[in-house]
């Protein structure tokens, strides 16, 4: 397989891109210079460290090696999931209705894709494993931290509407339907803008990585379009559950709806 190699050179070359737009930032006074040159700099560490660990990773196939690796991306992205909510309810709860959504839903999509679909030998192969949960768990937690950003706030800003709905009656189920509806589809927007875009407007990243890599693009078309219907499973049912364990929280035992049970997010 050709394919062409990046030098240090190449790589410097496209930074001064980064450069100059955070020197267009600074003149236009727009305050994101430090920021983007803080993400820029995060990005290169980051990744210089997961190309190490990685290339040592793919020389094991030993289970306990990618366990620890994919319980400390889980441990990351149910971080930043709690990051990204204004209101997050409290306690341990606030990191753990993200991270338990992101487990049920991008750990038994990435198992069914290794086992069933690709068949890899073993199922734990790092080569498979880490890239394919990686890109599930990146995917799904924007998903669940947009859902149950929406459910907590929404919460928040119809109150009198849901406690109406249960004066009038009503089980807490119906009082927050509509809100449930409304977080879900904000959880999965994203996904659904990317599959309706993809091949017209985009071409995703995994599939332009392979044909830069040299593959042929059919074959990395079928790759992409796999991982894009993974990718939407993940989300969406990891929305679902965030939405379902997020909205029974926010009720009691004798369904009263329990703002207490949600923190703002001081700025």
């Amino acid at each position: 397989m050709n394919y062409l190699s990046l030098s240090l050179l190449d790589l410097a070359l496209a930074a001064l891109l980064v450069v100059a737009l955070g020197v267009s930032s600074l003149r236009l006074g727009l305050g994101l210079g430090r920021s983007l040159f803080t993400a820029a700099l995060r990005t290169v560490i980051q990744l210089s460290l997961a190309g190490l660990i990685l290339r040592a990773l793919f020389t094991s196939l030993h289970p306990l090696w990618i366990a620890v690796a994919a319980t400390v991306m889980l441990g990351v992205a149910g971080r930043e999931v709690l990051a990204r909510q204004q209101h997050r309810f409290r306690g341990g709860w606030g990191y753990g209705l993200g991270a338990l959504s992101m487990f049920i839903s991008a750990f038994s999509v990435a198992l069914f894709a290794l086992v069933i679909l690709l068949q890899a030998d073993p199922w734990y192969t790092p080569r498979f494993a880490i890239p394919l949960l990686g890109m599930l768990l990146g995917n799904t937690m924007n998903g669940v931290g947009l859902a149950l950003d929406r459910l907590s706030s929404g919460a928040v800003l119809r109150r009198k509407e849901i406690e109406g709905a249960l004066l009038l009656g009503r089980d807490w189920r119906e009082a927050v339907r509509p809100l449930q509806k409304e977080s879900l589809r904000s959880g999965m927007v994203h996904v659904l803008n990317a599959l309706a875009s993809a091949g017209i407007v985009s071409l995703p990243g995994m599939m332009t990585g392979q044909i830069l890599a040299g593959a042929e693009p059919v074959e990395a078309v079928k790759y992409q379009i796999l991982i894009m219907f993974l990718i939407a499973a993940g989300s969406g049912f990891g929305s679902l559950a965030a939405v379902s364990l997020g909205a029974r929280r926010l009720f009691d035992e004798r369904q009263r709806l329990r703002l207490d049970r949600l923190d703002r997010r001081t700025p």
